[in-house]
Order: structure tokens, then sequence, then C-alpha cells
């Protein structure tokens, strides 16, 4: 049996954050990724870090757009907490040797910032258009090279190992891919920096990774989870047979791309989001995406175009060379043409519940960053907020952990994963087929806009699907498809659930059968079968 200090699962922003804290204070910590160290969601994310850094800017103004996005259901203690801290994350990702974009225009105001659709004014941190690869692989490497920082890659974790008397973490069953073993790892904490769970639809700009594993092992340890309706679709995801998950980052819409509805030719027609909203392609991102999925229903279409050829091939080149090249690689030229993009599942605004020091309902577990529900998002996340909510929340996790570490004690004797009833199955085709079937009709009855009945539908093939994945896992030796899909069935459960018992439309749930919103804003919170 492993054991260590600190288990971290997950290697993204959240969690290389958080290891990185901890190890440079002296303590020992275990991270485990899915694949590589450094491939983490964090790595896709194109904008940027939301930071207040400029002074004809105020951490109000970036609290009121904050709970102004959030559709009344942000905890204004929560948004205030995490505001603050941003200059403070920004200054530490600087130390840390994170390269980001200068202001070249006016040098001596340092980082250039750029603005996105929900935010009053210019506060984005960003490293050109691929922050999140500057940020993961700048974290990675430092922790690669700690040698307080244990790291193991391809390994999923199975479940965490909680004592039922005290209702304290031990530590988790961890699953190598190479081996195919499964082993039980101590520790004196663990901590979730485990992502979302937007694989759960057919259309996702996430990693396939992406699967909900942090919020469906929290939740069979006995943690609440909240406001789990609330999946952002990201409404810019580029269209192409070849590149099905490319984000068109929101970036563009902030730096004056239109969106317009394509001719019969396939040249940019009529610009159609100044119909919708008075802030037109700067509105949130529930709206952007709400009003792309109603012109393409309206017409018929299969996507809609993203147009920023007014602007200067220079400045697209400057700006967004990965977008560039990475079109340019597929025969699209942005400086000339039209993106052509659709709407995908892109954040999860619930999760499990925590306080504003990461902390779950159960002893020593945290969670951090997508995985969790601290209350900063609401109905519908900020855009760049997620990657400072990472931030934020894993200095404060490490603070809290770095004063209680010395009276926890490391769990001895944890009882072995036991296979001895198991075999290894020939019919591997039932995951791969489940998988698709759940995504599919999550994808149609669980999207952007639903009805009751779409959501009746979907509960009645989500539990169906439980219980057979469930009896597969039971009787088969592990994989990790399998985890992964008996995941999802979970994420999927705590997803319909909580949308059917939403009688309203708020923020990202939006709902024909009650299209207004009532006069009080209130949290879903799942705890065991029930909601309160």
């Amino acid at each position: 049996m492993s054991h260590t200090e600190v288990l971290v699962l997950g290697s993204g922003a959240a969690g290389l954050s958080l290891a990185l804290r901890l190890a440079q204070a002296g303590r020992k910590v275990c991270v485990v990724s899915k694949s590589q160290l450094s491939s983490g969601s964090t790595l896709w994310a194109q904008g940027g870090i939301s930071a207040v850094l400029d002074a004809a800017d105020s951490l109000e103004n970036h609290v009121s757009d904050t709970l102004v996005a959030g559709a009344g259901l942000c905890d204004e203690p929560a948004v205030r907490f995490t505001v603050e801290r941003g200059p403070s994350c920004i200054h530490w990702l600087l130390e840390q040797g994170v390269q980001f974009t200068l202001d070249e225009d006016d040098p001596g105001r340092g980082l250039h910032l750029t603005r996105e659709g929900g935010h009053s004014h210019r506060r984005i941190v960003h490293a050109a258009d691929a922050t999140g690869r500057a940020v993961e692989t700048t974290l990675a490497s430092l922790v690669a090279a700690h040698p307080g920082i244990t790291v193991r890659e391809r390994s999923v974790g199975v479940d965490l190992i909680v004592d039922p008397a005290s209702k304290r973490v031990q530590g988790a069953y961890l699953y190598d891919r190479e081996s195919g073993q499964v082993e039980a790892v101590a520790a004196k904490a663990v901590a979730m920096c485990t992502g979302g769970a937007n694989q759960v639809y057919l259309y996702s700009s996430n990693p396939f990774g992406a699967s909900g594993d942090g919020i469906a092992m929290a939740w069979r340890a006995g943690c609440r989870v909240s406001n789990m309706e609330f999946m952002q679709f990201h409404p810019t995801c580029l269209y192409h047979e070849e590149s099905r998950n490319f984000l068109i980052s929101e970036a563009l819409r902030g730096e004056g791309a239109l969106l317009r509805l394509p001719n019969p030719d396939g040249t940019a027609g009529e610009r159609f989001m100044p119909r919708f909203d008075s802030r037109a392609e700067l509105a949130p991102r529930d709206i952007v995406a709400r009003a792309i999925d109603h012109e393409m229903k309206r017409l018929g279409l299969r996507h809609v175009l993203l147009d920023i050829t007014h602007k200067s091939p220079e400045f697209i080149k400057s700006h967004f060379p990965s977008i560039h090249a990475h079109c340019l690689e597929l025969g699209l030229d942005i400086t000339t043409d039209p993106i052509p993009v659709v709407p995908s599942a892109h954040f999860t605004c619930g999760g499990v519940l925590t306080d504003l020091r990461a902390r779950t309902d159960v002893d020593g577990l945290y969670a951090i960053g997508e995985v969790a529900c601290t209350g900063l998002h609401g109905a519908n996340r900020l855009a760049s907020n997620s990657i400072l909510e990472c931030l934020a929340f894993a200095a404060a996790a490490a603070e809290d952990l770095l004063a209680t570490l010395d009276q926890r004690e490391l769990p001895q004797g944890l009882k072995p994963w036991d296979e001895s009833r198991v075999t290894d199955s020939d019919e591997d085709v039932v995951v791969s087929h489940n998988w698709l079937e759940l995504r599919t009709f999550m994808w149609d009855y669980v999207g952007i806009v639903r009805t009751t009945k779409r959501l009746e539908r979907a509960q009645h093939r989500v539990e169906l699907l439980a219980r057979e994945i469930q009896e597969y896992y039971g009787n088969y030796r592990i994989t990790a498809h399998l985890l992964e899909l008996r995941n999802l069935v979970v994420c999927a459960d705590l997803i319909v659930r909580s949308a059917l018992s939403r009688k309203e439309s708020r923020g990202l749930h939006y709902t024909l059968d009650y299209p207004h919103t009532l006069a009080r804003a209130m949290p879903t919170v799942l705890e065991g079968r029930k909601s309160a």
C-alpha cells in the first residue's frame, strides 16, 4: 500500500497549483493524472484569467459582472473571496515563470488585458490565445521536478476510501492503466481536482477525460452536490468534421468578431445577436449560445458564422496565432473567411458543495476547480473566471491543509482492492454502446433548451443505463473507459434530477415549460436520494 500526506487527483491548474504550494512548504504530495501530467483540461483553455489589474477597473466592477452573469444565484461572499484574490494569483503565476502577453502599445502598463463577454472592463490576462497551455506546461514542469511531489501518470481514481464511523477520508483506490491493477493509496487528506462532467454530452469542447470522476466519487462517498442543472455550452466551437472539439475563444468576440447567419452560397450574411440582447456579441455565454441554437433550429442550419475578417491579418495573427494556425491546417483562413461555429458543452457550473477553504462534507476531502460548487458561478459562469477559481481555492485549500496536516494521522491497514469474484469481459461493445447512447440522449433531451417531457425521457433512460452499467461493473474487471462511463451516468442522473427540480428558467437552465424566472433565487442541493 502506497501512502502520502496529500493525494491530489487531477493535474490541471487546481491540482498543480495546490501541489506546488504544499510541496514548496515542505509537504509530501502525490499528484494523479489520468494521462500525461500536463494533459489537464487547463491545457485547452484559450481565453485567459480574469483579474483586476487596470487602474480604470475595480474589484466592485468584477464582482458586479460576476453576479450579473450568475443570474441571481451566485453566493456573493464566494464571489468577493475569489475576485479579491485575483491579482495575487496572477502574481503567483508570474513568480512560477508563466509568460503572459505584454502590452506592446503601453509597455508601462505591463500585462496586456483583453475583454470578453459579460465583462465591463478589460481584465483578462492571457498568453496570446493559448493561456491554458502556458499555465499548464509551466506548472507541470515545476511539479515534475519537485522532489517533494510524486507523480502517478495514467492512473484513474476508482473510489474514495472513507471511514464510515468518523466520515473521514483515508485515501483512494487507483486504477493503473498500464498494469490493469488497482491499489489502495493512503493519505491524510485528498483533493479532488478532476474537472467537470462535460463529456456527458455528445458535443463538447473538453478533452475526453472530462467525465465527472470527482463529482461521482464524492457523491458516492456521501458529499452533497449543488446546481448540477447549470451546464454551460460554449457558443463557438469550430464546426469541422476533422476537428470536433476545438474551441474558438470568446476573446475573438471581445476583439470585435461578429456572429452572422450564412448565406446560401456560404458567405457571411445577416448579423443576428443585436436582435437578442443589447450587448450583442458581448452578452453572457448562455444568451449567445441560446441565440445561436434558436437561429440554427429556426432556419435548419448546421452552423452559424463568426466573422473577424474586418480586422487586419496582422492583428488576427498576432492576437490569435493558435486559432489561426489550427484553422489554416484545415484549409480555413480566418483572415479572409468567416469561421463556422456551433455551441458545445463546455463547463460544469455545479459540482461538489464546498466552503471557502474548499472543504467538502467529508472530513479531509477537498474539491477545487470545476469539480466543485463554491457559489462563484451561480447559474452561469462569467468568462475566464474558471482558472481564477482554480487558483484562488487551491491557495485557500493549501493554507487550510498546512494548518491542519500535523493534527491528522496517516491511515493504516486499508482494505486491499478485491477482484476475486470478477472475470475479464469479452463484451467491451457494451461499454462503447452505452457511452454513445448516454451522450446522445443527454444532448437531445438535456441540452440548451429543455422541457419537462424531455427531461423525464432522459431520466428513464439514465435509470436503465445505470442498472446495466452497475451490473457490468460488478461482474467484470474494470477498465478506464468503464470507470468513466460509471461516473458519467452518475453525473447524468444528478444533472437530470436537478433540472427537473427547478421550476423556472434561470441562467443556463432554460425550460419551455417554465420560461419565467422566479423572484427568489435558490440553489439546488442534492443529498442522498432527496433534493433540498
